[in-house]
C-alpha cells in the first residue's frame, strides 16, 4: 500500500473551556459534564486544549447501529463464543477473580469485557447486558481506598489498562455516574505509584492503549495533572517510533529471539511480539495530541512503510506467528494482532483524517477478522495463513508458535486471543462514522448500518445507509435531520475506486477522487439521498516472489479448496477441528496483467445465512488456471512460492475463487501462470 504524507494543516475547530462538541449523539448540551448526571447516550466530545484537534473524532457507543448483514454478522457473535464464553471456559467464568473469585487475575477478564461491552450495547441484548453489568459493576464497587483497582493478588498494570477501555465504552453507553469518579481517583493512585514502580513487561510495550483512556478522560473534566500523567506514562514506555525510525527486524524471527533473559519475555521478543506491533501502531498518532509534533503525528508512515515491507501479506496484516515472521504467505498472524490492528486504524483515523488508514482498516476487517473464525463464531483459529492449506495439529515453520496454533478451536495455542477476539466486529460498527471537527459527520467505513447525531447548532440527524458493501458496489445514504441543517457530510472515496460516482437526490457531483474524503457542505433536509457507486473491476496485487493476489473492492480472494472438518473432541461445547483438503490446491493463475478483469468472470450471489461462507460466497470469481505439481506441502503449509511467472505443462482449468474471509482453506498469493494464449474469461 502507497502511503502519503499528511498535508500539513488539519481541520481545527474547539470550544474554548467546555469540550462538549456541536456534533453530538442524540442531543446537544453544552455543558462539560452532562455525561456523569444524566443516564442515556452521552455527548460527544472534541480534544480540549492544550490537546492538539483530531480530525476526526469517534461518536459514543450506541450513536451507529448495525443493519442488514452487518446486524446479522453481530448476532451470530453473540449465538456465539462471544455470548457464551463466561458459561463455558473458566477464565472468564463465575470465579474470575475480576467477579472476586480465586481464578485468573491477569488480563482476560478485562479483555473480554472489551469487546462484551461494544457487543451487548449495539445489539441491545438484554441477556448480554446482564452479563456486562456483573463484570463492571465488582470494579466500580470493589476500588481500594487509595484508588486501586482490579484484584489485589494481580498488581502488573496491564490488565487495568484494558479494563480501562471496556469501563469508557460502558460508560458512553450508559452514563453510569461512578465511572468517571473511579477513573480521576485510579489515575491520582497511578501517579503516585509509578514513580517507585515503573511500567515494565507488557504495559512497558502497551502505555499508549492506557493513553488513550486518559485523554479520554481529560476530555471530559480538564484535570492538567491527567496530562502529567500521559507524559510519565509516555517517558516510561517504549519508543516505537524510534523502533521504526531505525528499524533492523527485517527478517523472519525465530525461537533464538525468546532467549537471553530470565523472568518474562526479553527485550527483542517484546519489540517483535506481534499483538505489542498492532498495539503499537496507534502511539505516534496518539501521542501527537500530547506532544503536539507534526514530526510524532506523520510517525505512523514509517511503521507501516517498514512492517509492510518486511513482513507485509496479503490479507492487509504483517506476519507474526507468535514474533514478526517475512513475507512468506505461509507464515501466520495471530487473531489478537487482527482486532488490535482494527482498534488502532480506527483510532489513527480519527487522529488524522487520511483514508488511506480507513482503506485499511476495511482490508482488514473484511479479510483477516471473518478468516479467522468458523462461519457460526463458535471456534477460531491462534494464526491464520494466507496460503493455507492444512488446518493440523502438527509442527510448522512458525517463529516460535506450537503445534495448535492454527487448528480452529475453542483455545489453541494460547488462551490470550479466545478472551480478545470479541472486539472486532462491535468496534468496527463504532468507527464506520465518526463526528468531523466543523460540526459534521464523515462516512468512514461502509456498512449497512444507521446512525443518530447532532449536526451544527444542535440539529439532531439521522442517517440510514442501505449498502451491501463490501460485496457489493453501491451505498445509499438517506439523510433525516429533524430541521433543514446545513453541515458538511464527508464521503470517503477509497483509494482503489478510480471510477467512483456520487449523486445527491439524483443529481451527480464533480471531481470526486479516490483516496480522498469527498466534502459536501450544503442545507440537507428531510429524505434527502447521496447514492454512491464504487466500481470495483478484479485487480492484482504482488506478493512474495512476485505472487499475484486477486483483489475487488475491499476484499481479497482466495482459491475455493474442498474442506474436511474433523472434530478433536467430540464431547466438548466448544470442539477444537482440524480442516484438510479434499480438492488440489497448488495452482497458478493465467492473469491478464493490462487489464486484470478480462482474466476474471465475477458471480454474485445473495447474502446468505453466514455472510462470510465458502458454502454461499456471496460472490465468487472464475478464473483460469494450472497446476503446478513441483509446488509441494512443507512442514503441513504451502511450500516456499516459485519464482513468478512460471511455466506449467499441466492442461488449463477453470477454478473458483472466494472472499478470503469465507475460505477457512485457501491459496491467496498464487504464481503467475506464463500465458500460453490469448483467451479472455469476459465478466
Amino acid at each position: 500500500m502507497k502511503l502519503r504524507r499528511l498535508a500539513h494543516g488539519f481541520l481545527v475547530f474547539f470550544f474554548l473551556g467546555a469540550t462538549v462538541v456541536c456534533l453530538e449523539a442524540g442531543r446537544f448540551n453544552s455543558e462539560p459534564h452532562a455525561a456523569e448526571e444524566n443516564l442515556g447516550r452521552q455527548p460527544a466530545y472534541q480534544n480540549r486544549p492544550p490537546l492538539q484537534p483530531a480530525s476526526m473524532y469517534l461518536l459514543p457507543l450506541t450513536s451507529i447501529r448495525p443493519k442488514g448483514w452487518l446486524e446479522r454478522q453481530l448476532h451470530i457473535q453473540a449465538d456465539g463464543l462471544s455470548g457464551h464464553l463466561d458459561e463455558i471456559w473458566s477464565d472468564v467464568g463465575p470465579n474470575s477473580a475480576w467477579l472476586g473469585g480465586t481464578g485468573e487475575a491477569w488480563e482476560r477478564g478485562p479483555y473480554f469485557l472489551d469487546g462484551l461491552v461494544p457487543l451487548a450495547y449495539l445489539l441491545d441484548e438484554a441477556k448480554l447486558k446482564a452479563k456486562v453489568q456483573k463484570w463492571v459493576d465488582w470494579t466500580l464497587t470493589h476500588q481500594g481506598p487509595d484508588g486501586a483497582i482490579g484484584p489485589a493478588v494481580n498488581q502488573d498494570w496491564w490488565p487495568r489498562m484494558i479494563m480501562l477501555k471496556a469501563l469508557t465504552q460502558y460508560q458512553e453507553a450508559t452514563g453510569d455516574a461512578r465511572v468517571i469518579p473511579l477513573m480521576q481517583r485510579y489515575f491520582a493512585f497511578q501517579a503516585r505509584e509509578l514513580p517507585a514502580r515503573p511500567l515494565r513487561d507488557w504495559g512497558k510495550y502497551r502505555w499508549q492503549d492506557e493513553v488513550v483512556s486518559v485523554l479520554w478522560l481529560y476530555n471530559r473534566t480538564g484535570e492538567a495533572s491527567l496530562l502529567d500523567l500521559a507524559r510519565t506514562l509516555h517517558d516510561q514506555g517504549y519508543d516505537w517510533k524510534k523502533q521504526f525510525d531505525h528499524f533492523e527486524y527485517t527478517r523472519k524471527t525465530d525461537r533464538s529471539i525468546l532467549q537471553g533473559q530470565g523472568g518474562g519475555l526479553p527485550d527483542r521478543a517484546m519489540q517483535t511480539h506481534g499483538v505489542n506491533n498492532a498495539m503499537a501502531l496507534k502511539m505516534s498518532p496518539v501521542w501527537s495530541l500530547v506532544s503536539g509534533s507534526q514530526e510524532d503525528r506523520n510517525a505512523i508512515y514509517q511503521q507501516i512503510k517498514m512492517l509492510d515491507q518486511y513482513h507485509g501479506i496479503p490479507n492487509g496484516m504483517f506476519s507474526a506467528d507468535e514474533h514478526i515472521a517475512g513475507t512468506d504467505p505461509s507464515q501466520g498472524i495471530e487473531l489478537c494482532a487482527v482486532v488490535e490492528s482494527m482498534f488502532s486504524y480506527e483510532l489513527i483515523e480519527a487522529d488524522s483524517g487520511d483514508p488511506v488508514f480507513a482503506d485499511r482498516l476495511e482490508k482488514v476487517a473484511f479479510n483477516a477478522l471473518p478468516g479467522t473464525f468458523r462461519d457460526d463464531m463458535w471456534a477460531h483459529q491462534y494464526d491464520q495463513q494466507p496460503n493455507q492449506i492444512a488446518c493440523t495439529r502438527r509442527p510448522r515453520q512458525w517463529s516460535t508458535n506450537g503445534v495448535d496454533a492454527n487448528l480452529y478451536g475453542l483455545t489453541p495455542e494460547f488462551g490470550c486471543c479466545t478472551a480478545n477476539m470479541h472486539q472486532g466486529w462491535p468496534k468496527l460498527v463504532s468507527s464506520l462514522w465518526m463526528g468531523t471537527a466543523d460540526g459534521g459527520l464523515a462516512a468512514v467505513a461502509y456498512g449497512p448500518n444507521e446512525v443518530e447525531a447532532t449536526v451544527g447548532n444542535g440539529v439532531a440527524v439521522r442517517v440510514v445507509e442501505d449498502t451491501e458493501y463490501p460485496f457489493r458496489e453501491t451505498v445509499h445514504l438517506t439523510i433525516h435531520p429533524a430541521a433543514p441543517a446545513k453541515f458538511p457530510l464527508k464521503v470517503r472515496i477509497p483509494g482503489w475506486a478510480k471510477q467512483a460516482t456520487v449523486a445527491i437526490d439524483g443529481k451527480r457531483v464533480e471531481s470526486v477522487q479516490s483516496g480522498t474524503y469527498l466534502d459536501i457542505n450544503r442545507e440537507w433536509r428531510d429524505g434527502d439521498r447521496v447514492e454512491i457507486n464504487f466500481p470495483m473491476p478484479p485487480r492484482i496485487s504482488r506478493w512474495e516472489n512476485n505472487s499475484v493476489a486477486i483483489e475487488r473492492g475491499p476484499l481479497v480472494f482466495s482459491l475455493k479448496v474442498g474442506e474436511n472438518w474433523t472434530k478433536l473432541n467430540e464431547e466438548a461445547l466448544a470442539p477444537d477441528w482440524e480442516v484438510r483438503p479434499t480438492t488440489p490446491w497448488n495452482y497458478g493463475l493465467v492473469v491478464d496483467e493490462a487489464d486484470p478483469a478480462m482474466s476474471v468472470k465475477a458471480m454474485e450471489a445473495p447474502i446468505g445465512k453466514y455472510p462470510f461462507s465458502e458454502s454461499a460466497a456471496p460472490v465468487e470469481l472464475i478464473m483460469r488456471a494450472r497446476l503446478l505439481p513441483e509446488w509441494q506441502a512443507v512442514d503441513g503449509s504451502a511450500g516456499p512460492l516459485p519464482n513468478s511467472p512460471v511455466r506449467s505443462q499441466s492442461p488449463e482449468e477453470t477454478v473458483t475463487l472466494v472472499p478470503y474471509g469465507a475460505a477457512k482453506l485457501r491459496i491467496t498469493a498464487f504464481p503467475e501462470i506464463v500465458q500460453e494464449s490469448s483467451s479472455t474469461l469476459r465478466p
